[in-house]
């Protein structure tokens, strides 16, 4: 077993597992090992640029989650954008939850908006629905400051079908993006652009907003 699994199999927490299960509908409970999100977080500080964690990120395909989510965050630490490009392609094919997907960050991409672009580009028309969210989830995480065009909307909006997993992506970052770029994003409701499930999401994600002014709420909760 490699020494860093081996570590995760020593922080297991029972009760953490059976609470976390119910959370990720599709999971293969053989492959939950049980470890809390901050152990892993802490792991990956400890281990990056250690030979232990080369040769754990070279063993692919790995059979846990954890052992997936422990490799991106080993990954975040990666200071090249090239390399963390290639090295996340690798592992992407093994993403196979939100809860992986949704930690897929690496402060580097900050600085290469321009060349990350034409990359969500082909991503969002992969045939991996976790693919296509983390495509959605970069624009949301790099796109809606400096960086931001009215064009990254209809690129978001165009993907369109009955995956949960995506649509919730896609109604997260239309009301994330309402928040600093309202003009942009209401025509869409206004004039019904999106598709009924995407659309009612967006509406309900924008009304939980704290960033949301009440008096634009209000007026959201009348294009429902």
């Amino acid at each position: 077993m490699k020494k860093l699994t081996r570590f995760l199999m020593e922080n297991r927490d029972p009760d953490y597992r059976e609470f976390f299960l119910p959370l990720v509908p599709g999971i293969d409970p053989d492959t939950v090992i049980g470890v809390r999100t901050p152990v892993l977080r802490s792991l990956a500080r400890q281990y990056r640029s250690t030979e232990a964690a080369a040769e754990f990120m070279q063993d692919i395909p790995h059979r846990y989650y954890e052992e997936v989510n422990l490799h991106i965050f080993l990954l975040s630490y990666e200071k090249d954008y090239e390399t963390y490009i290639r090295k996340l392609k690798q592992i992407l094919p093994e993403v196979k939850c939100w809860a992986s997907c949704d930690v897929i960050r690496n402060p580097v991409l900050k600085k290469h908006t321009a060349e990350l672009y034409p990359q969500i580009q082909a991503w969002i028309s992969d045939s991996h629905v976790y693919t296509v969210r983390l495509a959605i989830g970069f624009l949301m995480a790099y796109f809606l400051g400096d960086a931001w065009d009215p064009e990254h909307l209809q690129l978001a909006v165009s993907v369109q079908g009955d995956e949960y997993y995506i649509n919730m992506m896609i109604a997260w970052y239309l009301a994330t993006a309402m928040i600093a770029h309202e003009k942009d994003v209401m025509p869409l409701l206004e004039n019904r652009q999106l598709i009924p499930e995407v659309h009612r999401m967006t509406i309900r994600k924008a009304c939980e907003s704290f960033r949301i002014p009440a008096e634009t709420k209000e007026y959201l909760k009348t294009l429902r």
